[in-house]
Order: structure tokens, then sequence, then C-alpha cells
């Protein structure tokens, strides 16, 4: 079904297409070309970061992030239950097991307070996740982790040019990943990048991105062959894609501002209808820049919630609930998930809402969303 106003749009911000076909007309499409290089250099001269590593999606950057941790059976992995299946797939893969967390009401991220109780002496690594680009309270992660010997990696898909505490997110952690996916701010279609904050695991990296071979190593003249040196997988994206990125890269500011301004008018114009009908916006702490990549509203009910989302849909305008908890998932229960287990996901997951929220998401469009949810009061119960 084609909607007036959909959930999703990509654009485009002016180069993309003059660097993809740059790219193919170089005669080097495949990965680690000019524009990977470019990208590389753009992010960790934006973030300050010793090393950016592009990656096919935010998946494999987590899967690399495994690797290099050496995440393996019996070790433990403690993530939010309210996220993507990437956060806990991509250790579950490599035979640990994912020990699932509850969240904050207020920001729906990782519960700091909890993490005490869920470490063993098997964790090996806590994976925050930044929900909607609303950083976690990484201060208070950082010193528990420190305190157990436990790596931390932040998942930032949702958080690219965000600020904690005047900090960019995904620059705490020894890791951190970013996501380049369609519905994110800063897009390629499908696409990734591991940020690599530890400078001891970045020799690594480099390494496990090219399928566990010196290879990159070869190309700047420092061994006469190449050769297969340690276990790796293939994580390059096409330069293309790469060359479609930059273009967004060089547009960032612009993009923030946009989903800024987009971001700012849903929470202004639906403040005094949410407040009547008790709905929750979005909180933002005062310690947090956000990224601005959603907005969400948070029903009385699930049955409130379905109710909104079929009504915009029956006047063309698609809205979208997010995770179901990872814990009650058919994997979550077969590594000991329960119900009950955490109960803010649970109540959350079944209340919250995503508007429609695109970079070209124009102000009438956008008016017509919040026109459309004010008299969702008259739809028949």
């Amino acid at each position: 079904m084609t909607y007036r106003i959909p959930f999703n749009k990509p654009s485009l911000t002016g180069n993309e297409l003059n660097y993809v076909a740059d790219a193919v007309v170089r005669g080097h499409s495949a990965g680690d070309g000019l524009y990977t290089r470019r990208c590389h250099e753009f992010l960790e001269k934006a973030l300050g970061v010793p090393r950016v590593f592009l990656t096919t999606s935010c998946t494999d950057a987590l899967e690399m992030a495994a690797f290099l941790l050496n995440v393996g059976p019996g070790d433990e992995v403690i993530v939010p239950s309210f996220t993507f299946v990437s956060t806990a797939n991509a250790f579950a893969i490599r035979g640990a097991r994912p020990v699932f967390a509850d969240i904050r009401p207020d920001t729906l991220n990782l519960d700091e307070n909890q993490l005490a109780s869920l470490i063993t002496g098997r964790t090996r690594a806590i994976v925050p996740v930044h929900y909607a680009g609303v950083g976690c309270e990484m201060r208070s992660i950082l010193e528990l982790a420190a305190a157990h010997g436990v790596a931390v990696v932040e998942d930032n898909a949702h958080g690219l040019f965000a600020k904690h505490e005047g900090r960019f997110l995904g620059t705490f952690g020894c890791l951190a990943t970013q996501s380049f996916h369609e519905t994110k701010n800063v897009t390629c279609g499908e696409g990734g990048a591991l940020v690599v904050n530890d400078p001891a695991l970045v020799d690594r990296a480099e390494i496990v991105r090219e399928k566990g071979t010196n290879r990159s190593r070869y190309f700047r003249g420092e061994v006469d062959k190449y050769a297969w040196v340690d276990l790796g997988s293939s994580f390059l994206p096409s330069d293309i894609l790469a060359g479609f990125l930059l273009a967004q890269l060089e547009a960032a500011e612009e993009i923030q501002a946009q989903r800024c301004r987009i971001w700012q008018r849903y929470h202004e114009s639906l403040a005094e209808w949410a407040g009547r009908h008790d709905v929750r916006t979005p909180f933002i702490p005062a310690s947090s820049e956000q990224a601005c990549h959603m907005y969400y509203l948070i029903l009385p009910s699930l049955d409130a919630r379905q109710r909104l989302i079929a009504f915009l849909k029956s006047q063309g305008i698609l809205a979208a609930f997010h995770y179901v908890p990872l814990h009650l998932s058919d994997m979550g229960m077969r590594f000991g998930g329960r119900p009950g287990q955490c109960p803010v996901t649970e109540s959350v997951s079944e209340r919250l809402v995503r508007l429609p929220f695109y970079n070209s998401l124009g102000e009438s469009e956008q008016f017509e969303v919040v026109e459309t949810i004010q008299r969702f009061d008259d739809w028949p119960q």
C-alpha cells in the first residue's frame, strides 16, 4: 500500500549521484577506494577518534566488535532488551549468551542502575544503545565496566553527531558502531561503521575487516605479499555506496538542522494534546544534545496505540511501533528470557508509536500528521 505520508523517505542532499558516477568511472567500485577513504577521514576528523572503518551495515560493525573482543562460548554480554536484534545477535553467533537488561522509563536507554546486579565473572562486554540518539548515562556505565574489567561497545545506530555531556556519542566505549541504513539521519541505503576508540585495537580491526588478511598493509607497501593471518570476514562496502555516503556526510550539518526543526515542531504542536490524553512525549536530559533521529509517542495502552496507528493509516499516513522485547522473543527465551524480566521494556514496547520522520518531510505534511493525531479523539473506539 502506498501512503500519502510515508513513515520514511530517503532524501538526496546534492552530490550523491555525482559521486556514485565518479566512483564507477574511476574503475574502483569495490571497497576501500577513494570515497571509502574520504568517508573514513571525514568521520575520524569530525569525531576526533583514532580510526573509523566503513562496513556493510551496523550489524557487521557489531560483529566486528565481537571478533575484536574475542567473544566466545561461555561469555556473557549485557544488552538492553529494548533494541534491534543485531545488538544481541552479533555476540550470540560467536557463542556468547546475551543477558537482557531493562531500560530507564524516561530516556528508554539501558538502565545503568541494573548493571551491577547483572555482571558476573563471565561478563565480557556491556552494549549500551543510545535510543533515538539520546545518550546513555555513560559515566556510570564506564566506571562500573572498568571496575569489573568489562569492555563497553556503544551501539550508536541512532546517534551520529549527538553528544552526551559535551562529548560525541560513539566516542566513550573502546568500540562503537554506526548505521547508515536508509531510515537513519545520514544514509547510503545500507551501510555502517565501526569506530575504534582504543588504538590497541586498530591494527587487528583492519585485518578482521579484510577477511583476516594483512591486505591493507600490502597495498601500503609494508609487506611484499599478503596472507591469512587471523580470523575475519568481508565487511567492506562498495566504494559506490561510500560515494553516496560522503555526499550525505558533507551535508550533515544541514541534515541535522532540518531534522531538529521537524522534531521541535512535533514536540511543540503535540504538547497540549499529549497532556490532555496522558500521552508521553520524548524526554531529553539537560546533559544530552540529541540527534533528532525520531519522534515517538507513548500511548496509555496497547489498544490506544493500535487504534492510533490504524486511524493514521486510514488517513494515508504511516506510523510504526518499534522493538518487540528481545527477552520475550523465541530466541531470547532460549537464552533465559522470561515474562516480567524487563517490565519497563514490556510496557513501553506495547505503547510506543513512531511518527513519520525523514529529512524532506515538509512543514505542511507534518502539520497534516499533527492535525490528524489531534482528530484521533473523535475516532470510533
